[in-house]
């Protein structure tokens, strides 16, 4: 670090890659030190707007620079492992974008090299940095909701639509790494259904489940080819349920005071009975951080204070290995995969 300052270079300068950039740009305690792609107009953006910036088509010369502290890689989705591996290796805490890997071995070997270098690593789960769902795992996890039963997300638009990566893994990273974080648990196992109507091969939907060790389940729900566009991940406890809805600008979360409870009478002849309550809806109060700028400042100051990263290698991990068993599940006509059994 110079000054103080975490020198951050930016690979990937496509789509999200320019809105990382920013980011770090304009944190005080990073300085954006390269941006490099291979595309010439991408190149010639960066060097307008960032004119301090060493701009280049060349990895190796960040690799190689001794003086630079942090890679952030917004590259493809196929380089991000062989990217990623390289900046570990030359000894750079590293940022990848979600997902970090294709394969669950490949995010094994990342998290292992990164350990083995002494460097962080951090998977861009942009929501778990959302103030939104930060209320929602505080709820969670001071038993506002009473005992968890299911969560379950809908990520839905019309248009998007890829040909390099089906829906499930376009649009499910985020929705499953929150369903992580909320529960709190690594997923045990999983099921996927889903079909291909626009392209052979190429899931337009799919409907994924997730099984975790405590019985909570999760489900999840994307596509590009629908009518609503929907953002939206629902929390369902015996006490309280809560709906986190990012396509609301000011009812960002809501919670319901309803629930569902069983009893067991007395008398054996009368069984158990289920009592229903229905109680008052309370829209809380949430800031307006704009959730990538948090993650940046996340990265930076955790490789200032040499701190625990939030998404870290295991984080990112846990998501892979749902996709992995996921595309398998899909394979093999909806059939469940146990997570512990990818290799």
């Amino acid at each position: 670090m110079t000054a103080d300052k975490v020198r951050v270079g930016v690979v990937g300068l496509g789509y999200w890659g320019p809105n990382l950039a920013r980011n770090f740009d304009r944190l005080p305690a990073a300085e954006l030190a390269y941006c490099c792609d291979l595309d010439e107009d991408n190149l010639a953006r960066a060097r307008s707007l960032y004119p301090n910036a060493v701009v280049t088509d060349d990895y190796d010369w960040l690799l190689a620079d001794d003086t630079l502290d942090a890679i952030v890689v917004a590259t493809s989705v196929p380089t991000h492992y062989p990217l990623g591996k390289k900046a570990l290796e030359a000894g750079k805490h590293t940022f990848i974008e979600k997902p970090i890997a294709l394969k669950a071995s490949d995010a094994e070997d990342l998290l292992a090299t990164a350990d083995a270098k002494g460097v962080k690593l951090m998977v861009g789960h942009l929501l778990e940095y959302h103030p939104a769902v930060r209320k929602l795992k505080e709820l969670v996890d001071d038993g506002s909701l009473g005992k968890v039963y299911y969560v379950y997300a809908n990520r839905l638009n019309l248009g998007k639509v890829r040909t390099d990566e089906n829906a499930l893994w376009s649009f499910a990273p985020h929705d499953i790494s929150v369903l992580n974080f909320l529960i709190g648990e690594e997923p045990q196992e999983v099921s996927a259904r889903g079909e291909c109507y626009l392209q052979d091969g190429v899931e337009d939907v799919v409907f994924g489940y997730i099984k975790y060790p405590s019985g909570v389940v999760g489900h999840v729900h994307v596509s590009w080819l629908d009518p609503h566009k929907s953002r939206k991940i629902t929390v369902v406890g015996s006490e309280k349920m809560v709906v986190f809805d990012d396509m609301e600008a000011d009812r960002k979360v809501t919670i319901y005071d309803k629930g569902a409870t069983t009893t067991r009478t007395k008398f054996e002849t009368y069984g158990e009975f289920v009592t229903l309550h229905f109680g008052d809806i309370h829209i809380p109060r949430i800031g307006n951080e704009e959730p990538l700028r948090v993650e940046a400042q996340h990265f930076v100051d955790c490789i200032r204070n040499d701190a625990p990263v939030l998404s870290d290698g295991r984080d990112a991990l846990n998501v892979v290995r749902v996709l992995d068993a996921m595309e398998r599940s899909l394979r093999n006509g909806g059939q469940p995969v146990k997570t512990s059994d990818l290799t």
